[in-house]
């Protein structure tokens, strides 16, 4: 199985970035952990641009993506439309419980072209997302 873990704008800040909602550590040192704890082919991309993320969902050939879209999740058309459009399963995770914070963050407009959405665990979000596509395999 190959997982593809896709990182939306300022999720490279992680680790600097409001340690008070994201925590302290730097996604590639949780990702160095995923790599461990997971039997499986695990890749990792993060993008600020909308369009490189929807080149590289475009282009994926992993068995499923792990997204965390970032502010693209309440804004881009596009990029629900590019989810839409693939064939590749796709989980939506967030590290904060966007349900928690401000309104505009309450509408996800790439919700309802993805296999489920899981937030509000902090990075393990992402083992959950990993979890749904062992189990689904």
């Amino acid at each position: 199985m190959k997982i593809l873990i896709l990182n939306g704008p300022n999720l490279n800040l992680l680790g600097t970035r409001e340690p008070q909602i994201y925590g302290n550590q730097t996604f590639e040192m949780y990702f160095e952990e995923l790599k461990n704890k997971f039997n499986i082919e695990l890749d990792y991309q993060q993008s600020n641009v909308e369009g490189e993320l929807i080149n590289i969902l475009q282009v994926s050939n992993h068995d499923g993506i792990v997204l965390n879209a970032g502010g693209y999740t309440h804004t881009s058309v596009a990029i629900r439309d590019c989810i839409h459009a693939i064939q590749t399963p796709v989980v939506e995770v967030h590290i904060s419980n966007v349900s928690n914070r401000e309104e505009f963050r309450h509408t996800s407009l790439i919700s309802p072209v993805t296999k489920g959405c899981i937030f509000g665990f902090g990075l393990q979000s992402y083992d959950l997302a990993i979890e749904y596509f062992l189990m689904n395999e």
